[in-house]
């Protein structure tokens, strides 16, 4: 590792983000991981050779390669969720991992009452459900929208009198009942004992120390502004709020796809096919994302998403071993145009012409990273068949012929495929990658 890498998600999430970030950590010099949007509803499982299995909400995917990570101020902190996890962490073999994660004192903090609010709204959808994960990162969005300077932040924990007032508004206003406000007081002020509370100016020094890796949540297909809403979160998932942080420092842009493409919940899902039943052990219904949904690779979506996101340098490809061999190319109703930011009765336009869409396949695909960085216009650098880093590889292949969205941008580390580390372990099948 030479260069900061930002890792984004160029679908609807699921692609593997987790397992190529771990891979990355693997290879060494890594100084951190940094979260640099959405919350406690990330869900990137990372596989160990020895079994070792962890799915990533706020930690970052490197913590069991050693590599500390920064909550930014993009992400919303859910400290009681955050216990869990830490837990979990500490029953596989990570001693103390409070110690291995700092926070930025202006992030958003998730509380119970927005949990419930968010539920309850979702649930009053009925049929017309939007597919929240039920983690109120939404509700915490909206609120601190409406309520810019009373929303409850990571470093009110810190001034117990003045986090107890924040607590009673927004139980008031959002007219939820949950745990009393003292208990979550309590809670919280455990937690800002227990981890690093850091200014803003944190992930400056962190960049400086080189490299980082900032790791994406959900993908650019739900993206709070170029999604297909209403079906989208309430997070800018591009690369966005990484260069934000990186002020001015150069980055890899690496997006991530499968070569298939899935969704969580409802919403539009082009290619989606019944017929597609591979292994998922990772990823099931859900009671408030609801079903977990398969189809074949939409070139056409993902090349949108790459408009969405600016493009991206290189590519990682997941789910190699998958028995998959068809593409949507093209739809009948055309290419998907961008457009303007803040524009979401635009996008809901979109909306209704992706679900209008039908889709026009090629067959017969063995190739499948020649074939994706042609269809893209962006080189796939990195192939994935199987779970563990193990499973993962540098592809040696050719930059694609279509070059316009094709923004390389002549960083050393990228000129050649970089030297994995030797290992023997085997491919375990289509998996959560």
């Amino acid at each position: 590792m030479r260069d900061h890498v930002i890792v984004v998600d160029l679908g609807y999430g699921d692609a593997g983000k987790g397992g190529v970030v771990d891979w990355l950590c693997a290879q060494g010099g890594v100084t951190a991981v940094v979260r640099f949007n959405g919350g406690a509803q990330a869900a990137h499982n990372v596989v160990l050779p020895d079994g070792r299995h962890h799915t990533f909400s706020q930690f970052g995917s490197g913590t069991l390669r050693g590599v500390p990570t920064h909550l930014s101020r993009y992400v919303v902190v859910d400290p009681f969720a955050l216990s869990a996890e830490a837990g979990h962490l500490r029953r596989i073999g990570v001693p103390h991992p409070y110690g291995m994660i700092t926070v930025d004192r202006d992030a958003l903090l998730a509380t119970p009452y927005h949990v419930e609010a968010g539920r309850a709204r979702e649930l009053a959808r009925g049929e017309d459900r939007h597919g929240s994960c039920g983690m109120g990162v939404g509700e915490v969005m909206a609120y601190a929208t409406e309520n810019p300077f009373v929303a409850p932040k990571v470093g009110d924990c810190e001034r117990p009198g003045l986090l107890a007032q924040k607590l009673g508004l927004l139980r008031e206003r959002l007219g939820v009942d949950g745990p009393p406000v003292a208990d979550c007081v309590a809670a919280y002020r455990a937690f800002s004992d227990r981890v690093t509370l850091v200014d803003p100016s944190y992930v400056r020094g962190l960049v400086r120390r080189r490299p980082v890796v900032f790791e994406g949540a959900q993908g650019v297909l739900l993206d709070e502004w170029y999604g297909f809403h209403p079906y989208t979160t309430w997070s800018t998932t591009t690369f966005e709020n990484a260069f934000s942080l990186l002020e001015g420092a150069d980055a890899v842009r690496l997006g991530v796809l499968r070569t298939y493409t899935p969704r969580h919940g409802p919403g539009p899902l082009v290619t989606e096919d019944p017929r597609l039943r591979l292994p998922e052990p990772h990823n099931g219904t859900g009671r408030w994302q609801g079903p977990f949904r398969t189809g074949h690779f939409d070139a056409v979506a993902h090349r949108y998403a790459l408009a969405a996101a600016g493009g991206a340098d290189v590519l990682a490809l997941t789910h190699l071993d998958a028995p998959v061999s068809r593409m949507c190319d093209s739809y009948d109703t055309g290419e998907l145009p961008v457009g303007g930011k803040n524009d979401l009765e635009g996008q809901a336009a979109l909306t209704a012409r992706v679900l209008r869409a039908r889709p026009r396949y090629t067959d017969g695909i063995t190739d499948w990273p020649a074939a994706v960085s042609e269809a893209l216009g962006v080189r796939v650098w990195l192939g994935s068949s199987g779970p563990t880093a193990a499973a993962k590889s540098p592809v040696a292949a050719a930059p694609p012929r279509r070059n316009g969205m094709h923004v390389m941008r002549g960083l050393r580390s990228l000129r050649e495929p970089p030297r994995s580390r030797p290992c023997t372990e085997p491919g375990r099948g289509a998996s959560a990658q």
